[in-house]
């Protein structure tokens, strides 16, 4: 990918600005933004200077719903955080869903990490990650109930992290090493 191609990626840049502004302000991301980001990447498949082809942004969005669920079903983040994914996925495609979904994950580690030494909570969330797990690898035992009421109750942090934030720096970081800039 050429630097100039990323023009075509300004709409996903200005609704991702957009989603990480409202997200950071009110822990949420509206639909509109996130309908608005899915429908632009799947009708922009279909044009000329498209970013993926049609049948790409489809398995794109698919795949940016699906690998979070999991964390959804578990309350680790919020359905908007998945719809975003989503739409992101349906403007880079499925293997680059992917490597978006891991980056935002460490990216997400190492601001939660802060934030919790910040706030001088970083004992308390080794403890309440540690519960979690042992609890994610008895699921069985104990059933997916318990999981999510676990989840729920070991906060470690005043506030949720606004997942669209690291969603936008792993995207930004992601199309600059394609584009050759790192």
């Amino acid at each position: 990918m050429t630097v100039p191609a990323l023009i075509h990626f300004v709409p996903l840049f200005a609704l991702l600005i957009l989603a990480a502004g409202v997200d950071l302000r009110h822990r949420r991301i509206p639909n509109w933004v996130t309908l608005s980001m899915a429908v632009g990447g799947v009708l922009q498949s279909f044009t000329h200077s498209h970013t993926v082809t049609p049948a790409q942004s489809i398995a794109g969005l698919s795949a940016g719903f699906f690998l979070p669920l999991l964390l959804f079903v578990l309350n680790a983040i919020g359905g908007g955080d998945v719809k975003l994914l989503a739409a992101v996925g349906a403007w880079i495609g499925p293997v680059n869903i992917l490597l978006v979904f891991i980056l935002k994950d460490l990216i997400g580690l190492v601001l939660v990490l802060a934030q919790a030494t910040c706030q001088g909570r970083l004992r308390t969330l080794l403890k309440n990650s540690t519960v979690v797990a042992l609890n994610l690898v008895h699921l069985r035992e104990v059933g997916l109930q318990t999981v999510q009421q676990v989840g729920l109750s070991c906060k470690s942090v005043d506030k949720p992290l606004p997942m669209a934030v690291p969603i936008f720096v792993a995207v930004g970081l992601l199309l600059c090493f394609h584009a050759g800039g790192i």
